[in-house]
C-alpha cells in the first residue's frame, strides 16, 4: 500500500512505508518507513497517542503567532518565482489519464535588489490540505500560508552569464516543495540558483497557474515496487527540469546565468532516497545529499563514485533502526560522509520541525527555535561549496564546537563522534 494514515504502535508505523507526512502523535509529524523512524513520544503532560483509526486532535501548546523563516545568512538579496513545466515526452506515472507529466518548480536565486513584496509561503488552500493530510487540528487552516518568508516574488535575477551553480531540492513524500524554502533561500543568498521540484500527485497539495489543485493520488495506489517507481519517476522529473533550465532555450529568464557544469541535488525523505537514483541516471548531477530518507530503493548496481552525504536523525546511526544506510554506504565509492543530528526528528531537515514549534505543535525533537534550520543550512551549504564550487570546507572534516549536535559516523566501526 502506497500510503496509509496509520497510527503508531510502539513508536513505529505498522506498515513498512516511507511517509513524507503522517499524523502520528500530533502535529506535522513525519516519518521514514518502518524501522527507520525515530519518533518522539508525547511528553508526560501531553495527551497520549490516539487510538488506532483516529486522528490526533490537540489544542496548540502555545498561542498561535505568525510563523516565520529565519533570514538567510548570505549577503545577496533573494528572489523567487514559480515555473509550470510540461514534459510532453511521457505520461504522468501516477495518473496516466491526466496526460503528459506536468510539474511545478520553485526557484530561489540571487536578486538585483531587496525591493518588492515578500513571496507567499503557500496558498491558504495548500495550507488547509497539508494540515488536513497530516491530521493537524486546533489551528486556523490557513496558518502555514501566513509564514513570513525572506525572498522577493519575481525579483529580477542577478549574476553573470554562466556564473551561478544550481542545486535541485526534492521534498518528502506528501510534502510540497515549499517544505524546503528556508534551505532554498539560504543557498540563494550565497550565490546558488535553487530549484525545488514539486512531484505532482505525490504531494498533499499542488497548485497550477490555471487554479487546479492536485492532491496525493500516489497515496491511494497499491503498487508492489512503489519505491523503485517513485525513485525512477523523480529522477526523470529532475532530469527534465535540468533540461528546461539549462537547455538552449531555458524556460526561465535567468536560465543563462546557470552554470550547467556545476549542479548538485539534495532531498528530504523520499527526495533523499531518490537522489542517488538521479545521480546514477544523470551525470550532470555532481554531488548529492540524502536528508533522513530510508534507502528503500537501493543504490543501483555498480554503486556511485561521485560525492554523497547521508544526514539523518538518531535512528540513522550505524547499526540502528534503519539497515538500508549501512547497506548502501558500501555502494558509495567516492567522497562520502555520514552525519547524525542529535536531537533531531524526521522533519528537522525541512522547515516543518521549526514551524510546528511556532504554531504550537512541537514534534518532540530537542532542537529549539530555529536551530534545526541553522544546522541543516550550514552543512548542506558546506557540502555543495566543496563539491560543486570546489572550495575547501573544514566543517566537513570532523566534529565542530559550533555544532555539537552533529555527529560524524564511521559505519565500519559502528561509531559516531
Amino acid at each position: 500500500m502506497a500510503h496509509e494514515n496509520t497510527p503508531l504502535r510502539g513508536g513505529r508505523p505498522r506498515t513498512p512505508f516511507l511517509r513524507g507526512g503522517l499524523a502520528a502523535v500530533a502535529g506535522l509529524l513525519a516519518l521514514t518507513a518502518g524501522a527507520s523512524s525515530a519518533l518522539a513520544s508525547p511528553a508526560p503532560d501531553k495527551a497520549p497517542s490516539p487510538a488506532p483509526g483516529s486522528a490526533p486532535a490537540r489544542t496548540p501548546a502555545a498561542t498561535e503567532g505568525t510563523p516565520y523563516l529565519p533570514a538567510p545568512t548570505g549577503r545577496l538579496p533573494v528572489g523567487t518565482t514559480s515555473l509550470h513545466l510540461e514534459d510532453r515526452s511521457r505520461k504522468d506515472p501516477w495518473v496516466p489519464e491526466a496526460g503528459t507529466r506536468e510539474l511545478m518548480v520553485s526557484l530561489w536565486y540571487p536578486a538585483k535588489s531587496r525591493e518588492g513584496r515578500r513571496a507567499r509561503y503557500m496558498t491558504p488552500k495548500e495550507s488547509e490540505l497539508v494540515l488536513k493530510g497530516t491530521g493537524v487540528t486546533g489551528v486556523a487552516p490557513d496558518v502555514l500560508s501566513r509564514t513570513r518568508t525572506n525572498a522577493f516574488a519575481d525579483a529580477a535575477p542577478a549574476g553573470r552569464r554562466g556564473g551561478l551553480p544550481l542545486v535541485v531540492l526534492s521534498p518528502g513524500f506528501t510534502w510540497p516543495r515549499t517544505s524546503l524554502t528556508a534551505l532554498g533561500e539560504e543557498l540563494a543568498s550565497r550565490g546558488y540558483v535553487v530549484a525545488g521540484v514539486e512531484h505532482t500527485y505525490e504531494s498533499f497539495a499542488t497548485t497550477f497557474p490555471d487554479g487546479r489543485v492536485t492532491t496525493c493520488a500516489a497515496c491511494e495506489l497499491d503498487i508492489d515496487d512503489f519505491f523503485g517507481k517513485a525513485a525512477r519517476s523523480r529522477a526523470a522529473d529532475v532530469s527534465f527540469v535540468l533540461d528546461e533550465l539549462t537547455g538552449a532555450r531555458p524556460k526561465w529568464k535567468g536560465g543563462p546565468l546557470i552554470d550547467p557544469s556545476r549542479i548538485g541535488m539534495a532531498g528530504s525523505s523520499l527526495g533523499g532516497m531518490s537522489t542517488p537514483e538521479t545521480m546514477v541516471r544523470d551525470p550532470r548531477v555532481l554531488a548529492g545529499i540524502n536528508m533522513d530518507g530510508g534507502m528503500f530503493a537501493p543504490i543501483p548496481a555498480g554503486g556511485l563514485t561521485r560525492p554523497f552525504m547521508f544526514m539523518g536523525e538518531p535512528a540513522h546511526r550505524p547499526g540502528a533502526e534503519d539497515p538500508t544506510w549501512d547497506r548502501d554506504w558500501k555502494a558509495l565509492h567516492g567522497w562520502k560522509r555520514w552525519l547524525v543530528l542529535d536531537g533531531a526528528v524526521h522533519a528537522s531537515f525541512t522547515d516543518y520541525d521549526m514551524l510546528a514549534q511556532q504554531i504550537g505543535f512541537p514534534l518532540g525533537g530537542e532542537l529549539a527555535g530555529t536551530r534545526s534550520v541553522e544546522i541543516t543550512r550550514r552543512y548542506v551549504r558546506a557540502f555543495f561549496d566543496r563539491h560543486v564550487r570546489g572550495r575547501p570546507q573544514p566543517l566537513l572534516e570532523g566534529p565542530s564546537s559550533r555544532f555539537p549536535e552533529v555527529e560524524f559516523c564511521t559505519p565500519e566501526k559502528g561509531t559516531c563522534v
